[in-house]
Parts: C-alpha cells; structure tokens; sequence
C-alpha cells in the first residue's frame, strides 16, 4: 500500500465516502494520504457523524478565513475568533467544498455566539466567504436559511454549477424563485414538505429546470387538514413538464391527489418509481403508465392492483420491486385476488427480478403461485416473504404453513439466492433442520426473521450447528422496521 501513487489512493478514498472513521483514520498514515484524503473529507465537510455542539474545529477553521477587518468588529460584539489566519493552515481547505449545508453551519455558528443578532452577522459572513472560496457548488442544503445566497458576490458563477438541492417548503416561495433566476441545471431535487399549501416558488424552480433527472418529495405533516383543493396538482404538473429527463421519482403524498390522469402517463423514462399510491387513476388510466426502463418499483401498501398494472406494462426490465407493508389487509377488499395476481405478474413479466417482497395469505392458490414464480425469476437474490396469517390462531397450522413453505424453496428455488426475510412465518424446529440438510451444497443462506422463537436454545444449538456447516451464512434475528426495508443491508 505505501508504493501506491497519489491517483490510486484517490480512487481507493473514493469508494470509502461513506465510511468517515475509515477515511479519518487515513489522515493518520502519511503526509502523501493525507495529502489525498483531505479533498474528499472536504468535499462535504458536514456530513460526517460529528457532534457540532460540542467540537469547534470546523467553526475555528471558518473563522480564520476572515478579514482582519472583520474578525476586529466580531470582537467588539463578543465573538470569540481565532488569532491565526488561513494562510497558516496546512491545506486551503474551503477550497476544496462543493457544498453548503445551512442547518449544520447555522449550528457550527452557535459555538461562536448565543445572541440572535451576533448568530445573523456571522452566518452572513459565512456563506459569503464559502461561496467565494467554493470553487464549483454542487451541493445546497438550504435548510431553514435566512440570507438571500444568490444575491452574494459571485453567487451566479457558484450556483449556476448547482447538481443537487434539498429545501422545504416553509422557505418563503420568494426565496425560490431567486434561485429559479441562477439554477436551471439542477439534476436532484429532494423537498421535505412541512406545508399543506402550495409552495409556488418552488413549482417555479421545478418549472425552469432543463435537465432534471431525480425527484423526491416526502410529506412530513403534523397535523391532519380538511382538504379541499389537491395539494400536489401544481408540483406534478411542473413535473410533468420535465418528464423527459426524470428517471428517479420518489413521492409520499398523505393526502389523495386528483392531479390530471394525463401526468403520471408523461413519465415514460423513469427508472426507479417509488410512490404510496396513485391518487385517484382507476384501471384504464393506470394502464397508460407504462415504464419500459423500469427497474426499481416500490409502491404502497392499498395499491397491489396497480402494482400489477404497472409490473404487466413495464416489468421486464424490472431488478427490485418493494411492497410496502400493512397490518390491515383483513379491511383491504380483494386482498386474497390482487395478491394472487400479482405473483402471476412478476413471473410473466420480471425475468431480471433480483430484489423482491411479496405479500399473501397462506392458501394453496398463493403457494402455487409463488412456486412458479421460483421457478421463472431465476435471477432472484434476496426475498422478502410477508404470509398474511391475522385470522389463523391454531399454532399447528403456523408450523404447517411454515413447513410447506420451506419445501417450496428447496424445490424450486435456484442457486443465486442468497437472503431471505420471513415475516409472520413460523417453523418447527424439525422443519427447519430438514431445511438445513435439503439446502447443503448451495450457497450459504442467510435468512432474517424478527421471531424470538429462534433465540430459544434449541433453535441457536441448530443454527450454529448448520453455520458451522457453511450451509447458511447467517441466521438473523432483525427488527420488524429492518426486515421490512430491504435496503437494510445484512
């Protein structure tokens, strides 16, 4: 590793952006790591787990950029600054930052000072300077802002290179259409809505943009409202408007929408769909959907039949598809009919499934359906199985619903499975040993559950037994949140 050159470094640092204690403790090594890592540590200095209440530097470092000018009439109003200037700092760090988070600056500034008005100055001072200093912003988290960034020196050049804004819609909408002014190249746009009512700065901002390619809106509510006008039809029909580069679109509505049918239609290059429902589209007007790019569903827990819909008219470049889960499916109508169906869906049309959660009661019907679907999706690496059992109380027909389940998987399944998740499924400790023994000379398994049945003695005696084997890989005890979502890596 010591004879590795600087780009090479730079690549292997790269691939480590998400684990900060690996690339902090890569500073440590040698000059020539350090030299590579701080780049990238600096790149987006905010996002690291620190607790900025209780650590300084990065407010010590900010300051030391400031004019002497500056820092003379911070201490007439009692800010404690720094006695040493930028210049005697080992790196130019500011120049490496590609991105502004309000929230975690706003907080870093706190150290500084308590008073509101001393918080205010230096917060302009702030983003003045990590504007000046950025030589390309990427990243704006703007967070509950209260300066007009776009209005700073240089502003223009800064935001014009702008990839990714995440905002909500409490920021008044004259603040968004500020920026609409300066940013019509934002590719990720992630909205955090707090606001029943329409953010028009923000269908603004939607609007002007030209190459768009990821959206998120996520509905953070308090309270519930009596609803009388749709309050996404403006910020679809803005969206619709980019349809032709959208391929990420993520929305979580609380609320129906009665958006015009004609929209969802419009988004025909979207690869990753994930949505709780489809508002009001009946059959005919969920059959427009079609997605031929599609490969990542994930779709609400009411909407099993448009799931269907949209699997029969897009599915055969589909990789994940995600159900969402609900407890209440004993008040869901035709929930033993849809469910039926959309097993038959997937094995007709998902031949490149991989990721799949799929949810139904224990009956014959649905048995030999998800046998089938085994057998087909031979692609299939990691499946969530959610048997729907609230109105079976005998313990024995648990353990032999379970029992029938295990039989199908050694069947039918294929080699490049490798995680099962089980959800409201139980298995004798006999079953699950023949399991074991039918599964050896696979792949190890592993297999996720959140039954405390298998914390018991003789179910660990079992597990470690077969783990010692290499028959499976893990035998996972997990919360229900965790099993339920299927990016939680194992």
């Amino acid at each position: 590793m010591s004879k590795l050159n600087k780009d090479i470094l730079y690549l292997i640092f790269e691939e480590l952006l998400d684990d900060s204690k690996s690339l902090f403790s890569c500073l440590m090594v040698n000059r020539l790591w350090c030299e590579t890592v701080i780049p990238i540590l600096w790149r987006n200095p905010w996002c690291y787990g620190i607790n900025y209440n209780n650590k300084n530097h990065l407010f010590l470092i900010i300051v030391s950029y400031l004019s002497n000018d500056i820092k003379e009439f911070l201490s007439r109003q009692e800010i404690q600054v720094p006695t040493f200037s930028y210049q005697s700092l080992l790196f130019d760090y500011l120049s490496f930052c590609k991105s502004i988070h309000i929230d975690v600056i706003n907080t870093i500034i706190s150290i500084g000072t308590s008073l509101a008005y001393n918080q205010f100055i230096l917060q302009q001072e702030f983003y003045n300077l990590i504007i000046k200093k950025c030589r390309e912003l990427k990243y704006l988290d703007i967070g509950s802002i209260n300066h007009q960034i776009y209005y700073f020196p240089e502003a223009r050049l800064r935001l014009e290179t702008l990839y990714e804004l995440r905002c909500d819609t409490s920021i008044d909408y004259l603040y968004f259409y500020g920026l609409a002014r300066l940013c019509q190249y934002i590719q990720r746009v992630i909205i955090n809505n707090v606001n029943i009512n329409t953010n028009h700065g923000i269908v603004k901002l939607i609007e002007v943009q030209k190459n768009l390619k990821y959206f998120e809106w996520i509905d953070d509510l308090d309270e519930c409202y009596d609803i009388r006008v749709d309050p996404y039809k403006e910020i679809l029909l803005a969206l619709g408007k980019n349809a032709d580069t959208i391929n990420h679109l993520e929305l979580f509505f609380l609320y129906s929408d009665r958006t015009p049918p004609k929209v969802y239609p419009k988004f025909h290059k979207v690869k990753t769909l994930i949505i709780n429902y489809f508002g009001s589209l009946n059959e005919e007007q969920l059959k427009m959907c079609i997605y031929h790019d599609l490969e990542v569903l994930k779709i609400g827990h009411y909407d099993l039949n448009a799931a269907s819909i949209i699997i029969e008219n897009s599915g055969r470049n589909l990789k994940k598809i995600y159900l969402e889960f609900c407890i209440y499916y004993d008040y869901y109508d035709n929930f033993n009919e849809h469910s039926h169906i959309l097993i038959r869906k997937i094995h007709e049309n998902c031949p490149s499934i991989k990721y799949l959660s799929l949810i139904f009661p224990p009956s014959k019907q649905h048995f030999n359906e998800f046998e089938i679907l085994l057998q087909m999706c031979q692609n299939l690496k990691s499946l969530l199985l959610i048997i729907f059992m609230n109105k079976i109380r005998n313990e024995e027909k648990h353990l032999e619903y379970g029992e029938e389940l295990l039989k199908i998987l050694i069947r039918s399944s294929h080699n490049n499975l490798r995680e099962i998740r089980f959800l409201y499924v139980k298995f004798s400790l006999e079953s699950l040993e023949e399991f074991f023994e039918k599964w050896r000379g696979r792949p190890a398994l592993s297999i996720v559950t959140c039954n405390r049945i298998y914390k018991e003695d003789n179910y660990v005696k079992l597990i470690n037994r077969y783990k010692n084997n290499g028959v499976i890989k893990d035998f996972i005890y997990e919360s229900h949140y965790n099993i339920l979502n299927m990016d939680f890596k194992i």
